[in-house]
């Protein structure tokens, strides 16, 4: 891989146990002329999708709550979390993935979805990129258990917006792409209003 300021000497393997762990040693062209060798580790677990289910005509949104061991390491004295649907593309569309996705985590069969944008979460150490995504349901939505499959126990949550967003002050809620999408659709409710 050669681009004009960077240049990958050296790719080794370090793990894919679970997902794939590399070390990369690189060339990198600094702004004042000079090249210079680094060393990298990025973490590859492939690309994801994360949805917010809105039913506009009681303002409230679906949500899950799981295990998430690396914020119990981290300080999270449960490892339960609050999140928005997510899964893994698993080589499917986006659009294919996260009506997927949606279906075994909450139940609900989503025929349509918009795109409202595209984020690296963390793109110092973890290659994958998210896309992330709205949808409306109702009482009437068609909906199956949900709950996760294999190993996955995923409890799913139907909250008011504004008790969601009094929990991402509150520390209830701390995922980053969930804390995303809900800002995202109060701009968009607060944009509506104001245009009346």
């Amino acid at each position: 891989m050669t681009q004009e300021r960077v240049r990958i000497t050296e790719e080794k393997l370090l793990s894919d146990n679970w997902y794939v762990l590399r070390r990369y040693t690189f060339n990198y062209l600094n702004r004042n002329g000079q090249w210079i060798t680094q060393q990298r580790e990025a973490y590859d677990r492939g690309n994801g999708a994360t949805i917010l289910l809105h039913n506009p005509q009681t303002n409230s949104v679906i949500l899950t709550r799981q295990f998430r061991l690396p914020t119990f390491i981290n300080g999270n004295p449960s490892g339960m979390l609050i999140e928005t649907c997510a899964g893994l593309l698993d080589n499917d569309h986006p659009d294919d993935a996260i009506r997927r996705e949606t279906e075994e985590e909450t139940g609900y069969r989503i025929a349509s979805v918009r795109k409202v944008m595209e984020a690296y979460m963390s793109p110092g150490s973890v290659t994958e990129k998210l896309f992330f995504y709205l949808a409306e349901y109702t009482a009437d939505t068609e909906r199956s258990r949900g709950g996760g499959i294999d190993e996955e126990e995923i409890d799913i949550l139907e909250l008011p917006v504004s008790q969601a967003m009094a929990m991402t002050e509150s520390g209830e809620i701390m995922d980053g792409k969930t804390i995303m999408l809900l800002q995202y659709l109060r701009l968009k409710q607060l944009t509506h209003s104001q245009n009346g």
